[in-house]
Protein backbone atom coordinates (compact mmCIF):
# COMPACT_ATOMS: atom_id res chain seq x y z
CA UNK A 1 0.00 0.00 0.00
CA UNK A 2 2.99 2.34 0.88
CA UNK A 3 3.96 1.86 -2.96
CA UNK A 4 0.77 2.59 -4.08
CA UNK A 5 0.57 5.90 -1.78
CA UNK A 6 3.85 7.66 -3.20
CA UNK A 7 2.61 8.40 -6.94
CA UNK A 8 -0.30 10.11 -5.07
CA UNK A 9 1.98 12.35 -2.75
CA UNK A 10 4.49 13.30 -5.70
CA UNK A 11 2.07 14.36 -7.61
CA UNK A 12 0.29 16.55 -5.25
CA UNK A 13 3.45 19.16 -5.05
CA UNK A 14 4.23 19.54 -8.36
CA UNK A 15 0.50 20.36 -9.07
CA UNK A 16 1.04 23.58 -6.64
CA UNK A 17 4.32 24.02 -7.63
CA UNK A 18 3.29 24.26 -11.29
CA UNK A 19 -0.35 26.36 -10.06
CA UNK A 20 2.42 29.03 -8.27
CA UNK A 21 4.30 29.40 -11.17
CA UNK A 22 1.07 30.24 -13.39
CA UNK A 23 0.23 32.29 -10.63
CA UNK A 24 3.65 34.34 -11.01
CA UNK A 25 3.32 34.86 -14.54
CA UNK A 26 -0.01 36.30 -14.55
CA UNK A 27 1.01 38.42 -11.84
CA UNK A 28 4.22 39.58 -14.28
CA UNK A 29 2.00 39.85 -17.13
CA UNK A 30 -0.40 42.07 -15.27
CA UNK A 31 2.38 44.45 -13.88
CA UNK A 32 4.34 44.48 -17.15
CA UNK A 33 1.81 44.31 -20.11
CA UNK A 34 3.23 44.30 -23.70
CA UNK A 35 4.64 47.39 -25.48
CA UNK A 36 2.67 48.62 -28.09
CA UNK A 37 5.12 47.93 -31.18
CA UNK A 38 2.93 50.52 -33.45
CA UNK A 39 3.13 53.03 -31.72
CA UNK A 40 6.43 52.69 -30.19
CA UNK A 41 7.73 52.67 -34.33
CA UNK A 42 5.31 55.99 -34.62
CA UNK A 43 6.99 57.75 -32.21
CA UNK A 44 10.77 56.89 -33.93
CA UNK A 45 9.49 57.47 -37.28
CA UNK A 46 8.63 61.15 -35.94
CA UNK A 47 11.81 61.57 -34.19
CA UNK A 48 14.09 60.41 -37.10
CA UNK A 49 12.03 62.48 -39.85
CA UNK A 50 14.49 64.26 -42.01
CA UNK A 51 17.70 62.39 -41.38
CA UNK A 52 19.20 60.18 -44.04
CA UNK A 53 19.82 58.11 -41.46
CA UNK A 54 19.52 54.04 -41.45
CA UNK A 55 18.67 52.73 -37.75
CA UNK A 56 18.09 49.90 -36.09
CA UNK A 57 17.16 48.95 -32.67
CA UNK A 58 15.76 45.98 -30.43
CA UNK A 59 15.03 46.48 -26.75
CA UNK A 60 14.10 43.13 -24.88
CA UNK A 61 13.20 42.79 -20.94
CA UNK A 62 15.17 39.65 -20.25
CA UNK A 63 12.76 39.12 -17.06
CA UNK A 64 9.80 38.95 -18.79
CA UNK A 65 10.65 38.42 -22.03
CA UNK A 66 8.74 41.63 -23.51
CA UNK A 67 10.42 42.87 -26.90
CA UNK A 68 10.60 45.88 -29.45
CA UNK A 69 12.21 45.82 -32.64
CA UNK A 70 12.78 48.49 -34.87
CA UNK A 71 13.91 47.85 -38.87
CA UNK A 72 15.07 44.39 -37.67
CA UNK A 73 15.99 43.52 -40.94
CA UNK A 74 19.11 46.31 -41.00
CA UNK A 75 22.63 44.92 -40.68
CA UNK A 76 24.66 47.93 -39.75
CA UNK A 77 28.45 47.83 -39.04
CA UNK A 78 29.52 47.82 -35.38
CA UNK A 79 32.02 49.89 -34.85
CA UNK A 80 33.98 49.86 -31.47
CA UNK A 81 30.85 47.74 -29.76
CA UNK A 82 32.79 44.76 -31.29
CA UNK A 83 35.44 44.88 -29.30
CA UNK A 84 32.44 43.01 -26.51
CA UNK A 85 32.42 40.04 -28.61
CA UNK A 86 36.38 40.00 -28.95
CA UNK A 87 36.44 39.86 -25.66
CA UNK A 88 34.19 37.11 -25.34
CA UNK A 89 36.03 35.51 -27.51
CA UNK A 90 39.42 35.69 -25.90
CA UNK A 91 37.35 34.20 -22.39
CA UNK A 92 35.93 31.21 -24.01
CA UNK A 93 39.54 30.24 -24.97
CA UNK A 94 41.11 31.15 -21.49
CA UNK A 95 39.80 32.59 -18.14
CA UNK A 96 40.46 36.22 -17.05
CA UNK A 97 42.60 34.12 -14.04
CA UNK A 98 44.88 33.06 -16.57
CA UNK A 99 45.46 35.70 -18.66
CA UNK A 100 48.69 37.88 -18.45
CA UNK A 101 48.68 41.32 -17.33
CA UNK A 102 49.72 42.65 -20.53
CA UNK A 103 46.72 40.75 -21.65
CA UNK A 104 44.79 41.55 -18.98
CA UNK A 105 46.06 45.22 -19.61
CA UNK A 106 44.80 45.10 -23.14
CA UNK A 107 41.24 43.81 -22.04
CA UNK A 108 40.87 46.94 -20.03
CA UNK A 109 41.68 49.07 -22.49
CA UNK A 110 39.70 47.78 -24.95
CA UNK A 111 36.41 48.27 -23.26
CA UNK A 112 36.82 50.67 -21.08
CA UNK A 113 39.36 53.32 -23.13
CA UNK A 114 38.10 51.78 -26.65
CA UNK A 115 41.49 51.67 -27.26
CA UNK A 116 41.58 50.47 -30.61
CA UNK A 117 45.39 49.05 -30.80
CA UNK A 118 44.76 47.16 -27.86
CA UNK A 119 41.62 45.38 -30.00
CA UNK A 120 43.98 44.70 -32.80
CA UNK A 121 46.14 42.58 -30.06
CA UNK A 122 43.51 40.66 -29.11
CA UNK A 123 41.45 40.19 -32.49
CA UNK A 124 45.02 38.67 -33.56
CA UNK A 125 44.86 36.58 -30.53
CA UNK A 126 41.27 35.08 -31.23
CA UNK A 127 42.61 34.15 -34.43
CA UNK A 128 40.86 37.62 -36.25
CA UNK A 129 38.01 36.62 -38.46
CA UNK A 130 38.20 32.90 -37.97
CA UNK A 131 37.88 32.73 -34.29
CA UNK A 132 35.68 36.00 -33.82
CA UNK A 133 32.70 34.34 -36.28
CA UNK A 134 33.48 31.30 -34.18
CA UNK A 135 32.98 32.75 -30.67
CA UNK A 136 29.90 34.50 -32.08
CA UNK A 137 28.04 31.15 -33.42
CA UNK A 138 28.58 29.74 -30.10
CA UNK A 139 26.46 32.75 -28.32
CA UNK A 140 23.96 32.16 -30.84
CA UNK A 141 24.54 34.88 -32.84
CA UNK A 142 23.23 34.37 -36.45
CA UNK A 143 23.83 37.60 -38.73
CA UNK A 144 27.81 38.73 -37.65
CA UNK A 145 30.46 36.96 -39.60
CA UNK A 146 34.57 38.42 -39.30
CA UNK A 147 35.47 40.58 -42.11
CA UNK A 148 39.12 39.38 -43.47
CA UNK A 149 41.71 40.84 -44.72
CA UNK A 150 42.87 44.73 -45.66
CA UNK A 151 39.87 46.68 -44.37
CA UNK A 152 39.32 49.89 -46.30
CA UNK A 153 37.81 51.32 -43.09
CA UNK A 154 41.14 50.80 -40.99
CA UNK A 155 39.80 47.85 -38.95
CA UNK A 156 37.95 44.89 -39.49
CA UNK A 157 36.47 44.63 -36.54
CA UNK A 158 34.88 47.99 -36.89
CA UNK A 159 33.30 46.98 -39.89
CA UNK A 160 31.55 44.02 -39.05
CA UNK A 161 28.19 43.99 -40.04
CA UNK A 162 25.43 42.67 -37.32
CA UNK A 163 21.72 43.13 -36.52
CA UNK A 164 20.25 44.59 -33.16
CA UNK A 165 19.02 41.52 -32.30
CA UNK A 166 22.52 39.73 -32.70
CA UNK A 167 23.27 41.95 -30.24
CA UNK A 168 20.56 41.36 -27.83
CA UNK A 169 21.33 38.13 -27.82
CA UNK A 170 25.08 38.44 -26.87
CA UNK A 171 23.95 40.92 -23.68
CA UNK A 172 21.93 38.39 -22.84
CA UNK A 173 25.15 35.94 -22.71
CA UNK A 174 26.53 37.89 -20.25
CA UNK A 175 23.62 37.54 -17.28
CA UNK A 176 22.37 34.26 -18.56
CA UNK A 177 22.84 30.95 -16.59
CA UNK A 178 22.91 28.70 -20.17
CA UNK A 179 25.66 31.11 -21.84
CA UNK A 180 28.38 29.22 -22.94
CA UNK A 181 30.78 31.59 -21.10
CA UNK A 182 30.87 30.79 -17.05
CA UNK A 183 29.50 33.45 -14.50
CA UNK A 184 33.13 34.41 -13.53
CA UNK A 185 34.32 35.35 -17.05
CA UNK A 186 30.37 37.13 -17.74
CA UNK A 187 31.70 38.99 -14.21
CA UNK A 188 34.53 40.45 -15.73
CA UNK A 189 32.78 41.63 -19.54
CA UNK A 190 30.40 43.04 -16.96
CA UNK A 191 32.40 44.78 -14.74
CA UNK A 192 34.70 46.51 -17.94
CA UNK A 193 31.53 47.46 -19.29
CA UNK A 194 30.11 49.12 -15.99
CA UNK A 195 33.29 51.19 -16.00
CA UNK A 196 33.94 53.09 -18.97
CA UNK A 197 35.89 56.07 -19.21
CA UNK A 198 33.93 59.54 -18.57
CA UNK A 199 32.71 61.06 -22.32
CA UNK A 200 32.16 57.39 -23.40
CA UNK A 201 29.25 56.41 -20.98
CA UNK A 202 26.38 57.61 -23.59
CA UNK A 203 23.92 55.63 -25.07
CA UNK A 204 22.43 53.19 -23.49
CA UNK A 205 22.85 54.86 -20.35
CA UNK A 206 20.44 57.90 -21.50
CA UNK A 207 17.71 55.49 -20.49
CA UNK A 208 18.43 54.35 -16.93
CA UNK A 209 16.64 55.26 -13.90
CA UNK A 210 18.40 56.19 -10.95
CA UNK A 211 19.77 53.53 -8.95
CA UNK A 212 20.13 51.02 -11.86
CA UNK A 213 23.06 49.18 -12.91
CA UNK A 214 24.08 49.71 -16.70
CA UNK A 215 26.91 48.36 -18.65
CA UNK A 216 27.95 49.34 -22.25
CA UNK A 217 29.98 49.70 -24.95
CA UNK A 218 29.64 52.18 -27.75
CA UNK A 219 31.05 52.50 -31.08
CA UNK A 220 31.63 55.63 -33.55
CA UNK A 221 33.33 55.47 -37.00
CA UNK A 222 33.80 57.63 -39.61
CA UNK A 223 32.97 55.35 -43.13
CA UNK A 224 36.15 56.60 -45.68
CA UNK A 225 33.82 55.45 -48.38
CA UNK A 226 30.61 57.79 -47.06
CA UNK A 227 32.51 60.09 -45.12
CA UNK A 228 29.65 59.47 -42.63
CA UNK A 229 29.65 58.03 -39.45
CA UNK A 230 28.58 55.13 -37.84
CA UNK A 231 27.29 55.31 -33.77
CA UNK A 232 26.32 52.02 -32.27
CA UNK A 233 25.55 51.61 -28.31
CA UNK A 234 24.77 48.36 -26.84
CA UNK A 235 24.33 47.40 -23.25
CA UNK A 236 22.18 46.25 -20.46
CA UNK A 237 20.70 48.18 -17.70
CA UNK A 238 19.58 46.83 -14.60
CA UNK A 239 17.07 47.78 -11.71
CA UNK A 240 13.61 47.28 -10.37
CA UNK A 241 14.05 43.51 -10.84
CA UNK A 242 14.32 43.39 -14.53
CA UNK A 243 17.48 43.32 -16.58
CA UNK A 244 17.20 44.64 -20.03
CA UNK A 245 19.10 44.33 -23.25
CA UNK A 246 19.62 47.37 -25.25
CA UNK A 247 21.14 47.59 -28.93
CA UNK A 248 20.80 50.81 -31.22
CA UNK A 249 22.69 50.90 -34.54
CA UNK A 250 22.87 53.71 -36.86
CA UNK A 251 24.57 55.14 -39.75
CA UNK A 252 24.87 58.37 -42.05
CA UNK A 253 25.25 60.71 -39.66
CA UNK A 254 27.04 63.73 -40.34
CA UNK A 255 29.25 64.03 -37.01
CA UNK A 256 29.83 61.83 -34.17
CA UNK A 257 26.91 64.26 -31.80
CA UNK A 258 24.60 63.80 -34.53
CA UNK A 259 25.07 60.04 -34.20
CA UNK A 260 25.26 59.97 -30.10
CA UNK A 261 21.76 62.40 -30.20
CA UNK A 262 20.31 60.05 -32.45
CA UNK A 263 20.73 56.64 -30.89
CA UNK A 264 20.09 57.93 -27.23
CA UNK A 265 17.12 59.61 -28.43
CA UNK A 266 16.02 56.05 -29.82
CA UNK A 267 16.45 53.98 -26.81
CA UNK A 268 15.08 57.16 -24.64
CA UNK A 269 11.55 56.66 -26.69
CA UNK A 270 11.62 52.73 -26.90
CA UNK A 271 11.82 52.79 -23.03
CA UNK A 272 9.54 55.29 -21.93
CA UNK A 273 7.03 51.81 -23.03
CA UNK A 274 8.60 49.44 -20.98
CA UNK A 275 8.82 51.63 -18.05
CA UNK A 276 8.57 54.95 -16.08
CA UNK A 277 11.51 56.42 -13.60
CA UNK A 278 9.95 57.24 -10.33
CA UNK A 279 10.38 60.85 -9.69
Amino acid sequence: MAQSRAPVQARAPARLQEHGREMVKEARAAQNPPVSARKIAKRLDGFLSGRPLRVSATVKDLSTGRIFRYHRDELLITASSAKVLILMALLLRTSWRELSSAIRRDAELMIRHSDNHAADRLWLRIGAASGFTKAGRKYGLRHTRGVDGRCVDLYCWGITRTSADDQIRLMRALVSDDSPLPAKERAQVLRLMGDVVDGQDWGVSAAACAGDDVALKNGWLKRVSTKRWAVVTVGLIQGRGHDYAVAVLSEGSTDVDQGIATVEGVITRIMKSFRHCST
